[in-house]
């Protein structure tokens, strides 16, 4: 099985170096990474400008762009004939509708557009905590190991969020479960006669069996999204 690894922060973040570590043993890996943070990037594409390119060894690649670039680019020329593209594992969540900005998000999404399988994997940080980055990788190819194994339909891509925190004795469940569509609370500080954006994610509105409500309650949240 060959497998393309991308991120939104860039390539040597320890996201990425935990998620190679975990998935290498599962197949042929490439690595293909922005080279500066691109976290809240969204969906940019680059069209008109070239894109400068660092092979930093036969299966890992540096990209001044995107991380949908970084897709484009490993499923183009790179390894076209990979059978799946996994972006992240991201420091913070990406649940409901932070999946629309989320660059970590958008390298899977372009990677189902393209007719790739694909996962996007994010590790939610709980209030005044930090990531445990090997557990964090533990988890993940547990998961990973499941729901790679489900039927998903071309046009499909699977997004994962792991809680937090999780400790090296935790038995997390998993629940597929959709979208949370509920808007943002937020609002904008004025500093200095500019504005400054004010909200504090944990305390989100959240409904009862979506994706937000799942992690936040201590489980694995797996969502399917259709492009």
């Amino acid at each position: 099985m060959k497998i393309v690894l991308t991120n939104d922060d860039g390539f040597n973040e320890p996201g990425l170096i935990e998620l190679a570590k975990q998935v290498k043993r599962m197949g042929e890996i490439m690595i293909v990474a922005p080279k500066k943070p691109q976290s809240i990037a969204g969906h940019r594409v680059t069209l008109k400008d070239p894109i400068p390119v660092e092979q930093v060894s036969e299966n890992e690649y540096i990209v001044d762009g995107s991380p949908a670039d970084c897709t484009r680019l490993a499923l183009k020329k790179f390894m076209p004939d990979a059978h799946w593209v996994i972006a992240g594992i991201n420091p913070g969540a990406n649940l409901g509708t932070d999946v629309y900005q989320s660059g970590t998000v958008a390298a899977a999404r372009e990677a189902a557009i393209l007719g790739c399988k694909a996962i996007a994997v994010s590790q939610y940080i709980a209030p005044n905590q930090k990531i445990d980055w090997e557990i964090t990788g533990q988890y993940a190819s547990r998961i990973l190991s499941i729901i790679m194994g489900k039927k998903l339909d071309s046009g499909n891509f699977w997004n994962i969020n792991l809680p937090h925190p999780i400790h090296d004795l935790s038995i997390l469940e998993y629940n597929e479960c959709d979208l949370d569509k509920k808007p943002h609370m937020f609002d904008f500080k004025i500093e200095n006669g500019q504005y400054r954006y004010s909200g504090i994610f944990h305390n989100r509105p959240r409904t009862q069996g979506r994706d937000i409500d799942i992690c936040l309650s201590g489980k694995i949240a797996v969502s399917k999204i259709e492009i």
